[in-house]
């Protein structure tokens, strides 16, 4: 099992804790990762990240596809890996209507339609064996619309990018996790539980299938973030986690266009769900912070004594996760993790 960081991305001042980050490059740690919401980028932080690192491998969890065309975000991924002495991971997501539409202004659309041929156009881009040429729902180039000039023509990238360069895509619903497994080379799961692990299974393995090639578990990176927080007070510690899953379950999307809500309702949390999507759309956030169960935590997260956060960490074991990404880490949890993992 490796491990990784999510650096995330900064509130109102852009921000890294550049010492957690090199003390987990010295310690051996697989990747750090970086997001986006609709503040800072996760490009330009990895960039400084890379230039400050020697070994860790550089992701983006993730990079949005409404918010850049596949060349753009080929460009990227290539320039980023080449600077880095080969270090490059690329993490992708759609996001949610909310971001694609308020903030990129661009139809949410089909969501799994695009990423597939989003991801299609990269891989072209990346193996290079062809000038680009693809007709698709989404994206069509050359563009070839009714205002098009007629003078695109298929182009192939100056830069030589690396064909096997690997490609992650943030899923969690049923279908996504499928198309993530069958089209892409690891996949990012927010609140991930192993002991739901069987959700997941079932999906992953339908995508699997569908690759074909003999795909599987052992050419799949399963690499979920996973908050920690050490403790002598395993209920203090949970408290820390609550407003993020009250947040996501409760207020994030809308009712009836949750897909966190939905994982909490796929994994058993029925009335939790309906209970906190109520308190949080309706203003009263403080009451559905304190009414995210304990139970969801423990399952999600890693709280309490190092002690506790070993035991749990034994039914991680047992599921075929590769890389646990740790969420909300510190320079101290980053070496205790150090030392129960690697």
């Amino acid at each position: 099992m490796r491990l990784g960081i999510l650096a995330g991305y900064s509130g109102a001042q852009a921000t890294l804790d550049m010492e957690m980050i090199q003390e987990a490059d010295r310690l051996g740690y697989y990747a750090v990762w970086t997001s986006e919401a609709y503040g800072s980028d996760a490009v330009v932080p990895l960039a400084w990240i890379g230039a400050q690192t020697s070994n860790v491998k550089l992701g983006t969890a993730i990079m949005q596809i409404p918010a850049r065309t596949p060349a753009n975000c080929a460009m990227t991924a290539m320039t980023l890996d080449h600077l880095s002495g080969g270090r490059g991971l690329l993490g992708l997501g759609v996001s949610g209507p909310q971001v694609v539409e308020g903030w990129h202004g661009v139809p949410f659309g089909k969501p799994l339609a695009r990423t597939r041929e989003y991801v299609s156009i990269i891989r072209t881009i990346l193996a290079r064996e062809q000038p680009l040429e693809f007709q698709g729902e989404y994206y069509q180039v050359p563009y070839r619309g009714s205002d098009a000039t007629g003078l695109g023509k298929p182009l192939k990238s100056i830069t030589h990018g690396r064909k096997d360069l690997p490609i992650y895509i943030a899923a969690i619903g049923p279908r996504n996790v499928a198309l993530t497994a069958e089209i892409a080379d690891g996949i990012l799961p927010i609140f991930f539980s192993p002991e739901r692990f069987a959700i997941y299974d079932e999906a992953l393995r339908k995508g699997f299938a569908k690759a074909g090639s003999g795909k599987g578990y052992e050419k799949f990176d399963v690499a979920p973030s996973v908050t920690v927080v050490a403790g002598e007070d395993v209920d203090a510690c949970r408290a820390k986690v609550k407003p993020m899953l009250a947040l996501y379950i409760g207020g994030m999307g809308a009712k009836g266009k949750n897909f966190y809500n939905n994982l909490a309702r796929r994994y058993g949390y029925e009335e939790a769900a309906d209970t906190l999507q109520e308190l949080y759309l309706s203003g009263r956030r403080e009451e559905a912070v304190a009414a995210v169960p304990d139970a969801l935590v423990d399952e999600v997260a890693l709280c309490g004594p190092r002690e506790r956060i070993a035991e749990r960490l034994s039914i991680w074991k047992k599921v075929p996760v590769n890389t646990i990404n740790l969420s909300g880490a510190t320079v101290e949890t980053v070496r205790m993790m150090a030392e129960l993992v690697l």
